[in-house]
């Protein structure tokens, strides 16, 4: 059953007391104002910056504020403000995305006002999702040569606000065997390219061949380079979307599966969350049973919530997401 705002409000207000966390500011809305009419009734809380006896950190991801930030929503949230926001969440961590700052790539004042917003937050600046700038997985060498120029410039940035990490696309039109050619020459010039600068090239399952979990980690086998790896998504393995209705999924990579395929390659790891039910959990991804793959492949580093429903307001999303990962969290460690 969907989770109703009012309901997700009660018991994140009591999930946060079972836990032993304290109350430090009252539920901020998008636009910046106290909804206190709508909030009265709970505690939704700030949990402890780090939770010492998780197997894995908390981080944000940027997208799960798109609509506060213009994408498919009234814009009421400057990119500059992001780091503080999921600090008030209580995350330390976060993971930007390029489209929210897309012409600042090169303006050096711009990346240190990001630096020094960090900084003042306290939070660490993981990594940049690069859209945008082409397939690595084109088959035209032309075009694909021209994406892995492209992202240079996103390197360059990450580089600057001390990311580990650029998350790219590895999409190409062809055969699953000819783009998978293409990706494994085109991600590993850009990860040979990445080693200058001390960072990652990364690839979500993402839409197309590369939410086929088997795929994309056949590619990471042949490329075979310490920086070049993957950050498992748990709920984008839509495969073939229906092009009359993008909403409607044609073919669809198990989620379980294509997590335990990727998680050998991982580098970082997105926790997708689109509706709650009545017990707190996800509707459509079993958390403890993905929790527990990721634990099981030795991964310690930061998952990063993305909220993209509609049931709840972007900051419930996120606020349902973490607490429900710090619930299975304790229970896995």
């Amino acid at each position: 059953m969907k989770q109703s705002r009012r309901l997700f409000l009660k018991r994140s207000g009591y999930a946060a007391a079972s836990l032993g966390i304290i109350s430090t500011i009252p539920l901020i809305g998008c636009n910046g104002s106290n909804n206190t009419a709508d909030t009265a009734d709970t505690d939704t809380a700030t949990p402890p910056d780090v939770v010492e006896d998780m197997f894995f950190k908390i981080s944000l991801a940027q997208w799960s504020f798109h609509k506060a930030l213009g994408i498919r929503g009234e814009k009421s949230m400057d990119n500059l403000d992001f780091a503080a926001k999921a600090r008030s969440l209580g995350i330390d961590g976060v993971e930007y995305v390029n489209q929210f700052f897309k012409d600042k790539a090169q303006d050096q004042e711009y990346l240190k006002e990001m630096i020094k917003r960090a900084d003042d937050n306290g939070v660490k600046s993981l990594l940049i999702m690069v859209d945008g700038e082409g397939g690595l997985g084109l088959t035209d060498d032309d075009k694909r040569n021209e994406a892995v120029e492209n992202h240079k410039k996103w390197l360059e940035a990450a580089q600057t606000l001390g990311c580990h990490s650029i998350r790219v696309n590895a999409y190409g039109e062809g055969t699953a065997e000819e783009v998978a050619a293409a990706a494994v020459q085109g991600l590993g010039d850009l990860a040979t390219l990445a080693k200058d600068y001390g960072l990652n090239v990364i690839v979500e399952n993402h839409g197309g061949y590369s939410s086929d979990g088997s795929w994309l980690a056949g590619v990471m086998s042949q490329i075979n380079m310490d920086n070049c790896g993957t950050l498992p998504d748990f709920g984008n393995f839509c495969i073939e979307r229906d092009k009359d209705d993008w909403t409607k999924c044609l073919k669809e990579y198990d989620r379980y599966q294509g997590v335990a395929d990727l998680m050998p390659y991982a580098k970082a790891v997105s926790a997708k969350a689109h509706e709650f039910g009545e017990d707190g959990n996800e509707v459509h991804s079993d958390y403890m049973k993905i929790m527990q793959t990721v634990k099981d492949a030795g991964y310690t580093g930061y998952v990063g919530i993305e909220y993209e429903g509609s049931g709840l307001t972007e900051e419930e999303g996120i606020i349902a997401t973490r607490d429900l990962l710090i619930k299975v969290g304790k229970a896995l460690s």
